[in-house]
């Protein structure tokens, strides 16, 4: 059975207008990536289940904007995985770490790359700029 999760590419302009991403540091894993997760429940619809990891993993409620590529892969335990994702403009809130999450960052895109530890995740990324309209 296919694992089905959700996420997103949270991002901010700062004031020079320059487009920063916000990323997690889960401590389980040692690993950044960006803040997503599994759904809550067989019916949670994967808008739903982003919108409600992120701000559980970041602290930020975010609205939801465009659709970004999907990622397929085989997690840590040998079970297939589908994660969508969104671009998704902060609203309200503030981090505050917790166990699953102890660290996030906001950094411009390149940065944002080079520190996830996942390839794939920086594809996503990369999407999200594009859809952006903006390089960086």
């Amino acid at each position: 059975m296919t694992i089905r999760a959700a996420g997103g590419v949270v991002t901010r302009r700062t004031p020079s207008g320059d487009i920063e991403v916000l990323l997690v540091h889960r401590p389980k894993y040692d690993d950044w990536s960006l803040p997503k997760g599994k759904r809550d429940h067989p019916d949670e619809p994967d808008e739903a289940t982003a919108l409600r990891e992120v701000e559980e993993e970041t602290g930020v409620r975010a609205r939801l904007g465009e659709e970004l590529p999907e990622r397929r892969y085989v997690d840590r335990n040998g079970q297939p995985k589908v994660v969508r994702y969104w671009v998704m403009e902060p609203v309200t809130g503030e981090f505050a770490a917790q166990n699953e999450v102890d660290q996030v960052r906001w950094l411009p895109p390149d940065e944002a790359r080079e520190l996830l530890t996942y390839p794939g995740d920086a594809a996503v990324v990369e999407a999200a700029v594009a859809a952006l309209g903006t390089t960086g």
